[in-house]
């Protein structure tokens, strides 16, 4: 059985925090008020920089942190909403940025779960022996994007970029179960010449039911039980969701990975970065069992079960 292995990880946050004060004072809130619907206290806004930047940010913390053969690398896959040139994709500016001569590169557009998506395809390459090592990087710069009058969506969203190095791993487990649904893309919308749209409720049942629904299929496909993972690694959306989605798939407050109390919600960024802190505060070892969940925009969702 070929699987896959995280050979590296890497993340950038910009400089600017956003803390909920900054909220509470421009729409006259409690304290409280914020924490208490989304789980956030704070979230960071790029001013001056582009996608392209974050994303080289984020691999050059993965190549500073790590031993990494630039040379072995033959696919760079980039997942996010909001990619501001059509032509260079970010990919190939990564790929320039870094000299990386023989390379595949692709820009994924598959809304707020892309990196999931991204995984997938990396490990296809992978498996097959096309390609040694991918670097797959999930980027957002969601600031730019947002009406920030509009307190349905300025509390939640942030900038920030994760990139994972990707190798073979042998007699390993690995399982998907990514879907679309694009008959419901309308509860949240990034159109043109118009600000993120989200439906609240509707987004809070979609990202509880049917992405529990989910992780309970895969789960049961590979006839393993919860308490056999490690950790679940969820795009964090809103802490809300996440309890919710939790007890939905009988996983403990140990085996929850959550992070967005102090990075918010970075749509594709936010598995990355979650998955970056987990790898270097050596919280997996040998054999464990991680499963990876996205969800979000298209409607597009996924869980990737992987042991490492």
């Amino acid at each position: 059985m070929n699987s896959i292995k995280i050979l590296a990880t890497g993340m950038y946050l910009p400089k600017e925090k956003i803390d909920n004060k900054y909220f509470n004072d421009k729409f006259n809130l409690e304290d409280n008020w914020i924490y208490q619907r989304t789980g956030i206290k704070t979230r960071y806004w790029s001013e001056n920089e582009k996608i392209k930047d974050l994303a080289i940010k984020a691999v050059e913390d993965l190549i500073d942190k790590n031993n990494v053969d630039l040379a072995k690398i033959g696919l760079i896959v980039v997942a996010s909403t909001n990619f501001e040139d059509t032509m260079p994709g970010v990919s190939f500016e990564i790929q320039k940025k870094f000299n990386i001569e023989k390379c595949i590169c692709m820009d994924i557009l598959a809304g707020c779960s892309g990196y999931i998506n991204s995984i997938d395809i990396a490990r296809k390459y992978i498996e097959l022996n096309e390609i040694e090592n991918a670097l797959v990087i999930g980027v957002e710069k969601l600031s730019k994007y947002i009406n920030k009058d509009d307190i349905n969506t300025a509390i939640l969203l942030g900038d920030g970029a994760g990139a994972t190095l990707l190798g073979k791993a042998v007699g390993k487990k690995y399982a998907q179960n990514i879907e679309s649904i694009g008959q419901d893309g309308d509860i949240l919308t990034s159109k043109e010449n118009a600000k993120i749209y989200m439906d609240g409720k509707k987004i809070y049942k979609f990202g509880t039911a049917r992405v529990a629904q989910n992780v309970n299929a895969l789960l049961q496909k590979e006839k393993l039980n919860i308490s056999e993972i490690k950790y679940i690694v969820p795009h964090q959306s809103n802490l809300r969701i996440l309890t919710s989605m939790a007890e939905k798939i009988g996983a403990n407050k140990e085996q929850m990975y959550i992070n967005i109390s102090n990075i918010g919600n970075t749509f594709n960024a936010s598995i990355p970065i979650a998955l970056n802190e987990i790898v270097r505060n050596n919280l997996l070892k040998e054999n464990d069992k991680i499963i990876l969940v996205g969800y979000g925009g298209g409607l597009n969702l996924g869980s990737i079960l992987v042991e490492i």
